[in-house]
């Protein structure tokens, strides 16, 4: 490709329209020839992207990210705000499947929410000082984006947002008073539900869909962070409900690559040694991936259960013992 297409590429994030190709000078064979060596990729109708570009992004956030840019630069009106999944990615709150994520926009004015070409469009009005910047992306901000998460897509990921908004620096307070400017709208309950039950000290996306496991479980209020030291060794278990403690078990933090930055083996060893540790105080334990969740939730809930049960039978349910061992939780980390 020409060097002057190159560097008009690289100052779009690696995104350039038909008419661009066009105004390079290559015509609609070079193009398809161009998609059919992978030099560019289709995101969607009239906009590519560059194909060793495209296949080193994250495809959890960076990918995304892209497919949203090149969204922006086929809308022609104005008076929208991403909104939804569009502004949870950029603004780091994390999704359901970013992978899949239709892009998401909010107009106060459009007749209904309607889909068109991977655009789902939002009749949801919204305030001037509810849009911020994100990374040159117009989006609705974090408290606002948490409760539009819960009418998209339920409790567990309603749950899991309002805890990132609440990570990242968001007040139960903000929350609730943007749930003011959307008593009436479909979902309220709900919302009002994620935002009571909603815990900054929630570390990841995963441990917020387990505490949402926990919660249906009804067997008391689940402590974040729960931790417990000797003097030589501090470990933190991610849920504690009395002397059992759940753990978000994630498959990213093991392969090759992953983000602690440690081998496979040594992250496993850790694991297991943190895990024995607290059990050594006489907690039980439960491990839960996103497949107990979406994948079998009835038999991972009756499983749980016996778990649980047999934790209390054999440990009881009080923490007398553990004061002398409990430690501060910890921060969390702002993105």
């Amino acid at each position: 490709m020409y060097l002057p297409l190159i560097a008009l590429m690289h100052r779009q994030h690696g995104l350039v329209t038909s008419k661009q190709l066009v105004t390079a000078g290559l015509d609609p064979n070079d193009v398809r020839r161009l998609v059919a060596t992978g030099r560019l990729v289709r995101l969607r109708r009239g906009v590519y992207v560059d194909g060793d570009a495209w296949t080193s992004l994250d495809p959890f956030r960076q990918q995304p990210l892209v497919r949203i840019r090149a969204a922006q630069m086929t809308l022609r009106s104005t008076g929208y705000a991403f909104s939804h999944d569009s502004a949870a990615i950029p603004l780091g709150m994390g999704a359901p499947d970013p992978r899949r994520s239709l892009v998401h926009l909010s107009r106060g004015k459009v007749h209904g929410d309607a889909v068109r070409s991977g655009v789902k469009h939002h009749l949801a009005p919204y305030r001037k000082q509810d849009v911020t910047d994100a990374d040159g992306l117009l989006v609705l901000g974090r408290a606002r984006t948490a409760l539009d998460m819960v009418r998209e897509h339920g409790r567990a990921h309603g749950l899991a947002a309002c805890d990132a908004a609440m990570r990242q620096g968001v007040t139960r307070g903000e929350l609730l008073e943007h749930l003011s400017f959307m008593s009436s709208w479909p979902h309220s309950r709900c919302m009002r539900w994620c935002i009571e039950h909603a815990d900054a000290l929630a570390e990841s996306y995963l441990e917020s869909l387990v505490r949402d496991f926990v919660l249906e479980l009804g067997i008391g209020v689940p402590e974040c962070q729960f931790g417990l030291s000797d003097g030589c060794t501090t470990a933190f278990a991610d849920i504690v409900v009395r002397r059992h403690f759940f753990e978000a078990d994630g498959m990213l933090k093991y392969p090759l690559g992953n983000p602690s930055g440690k081998a496979p083996d040594v992250v496993l060893s850790d694991e297991k040694r943190r895990h024995d540790f607290l059990t050594g105080f006489k907690l039980g334990s439960s491990r839960l991936t996103y497949v107990d969740l979406f994948g079998g939730r009835g038999a991972a809930l009756d499983r749980v259960a016996r778990e649980y049960a047999d934790t209390c039978a054999r440990f009881g349910t009080d923490l007398d013992d553990l004061p002398p061992y409990r430690v501060p939780r910890r921060r969390p980390r702002l993105l």
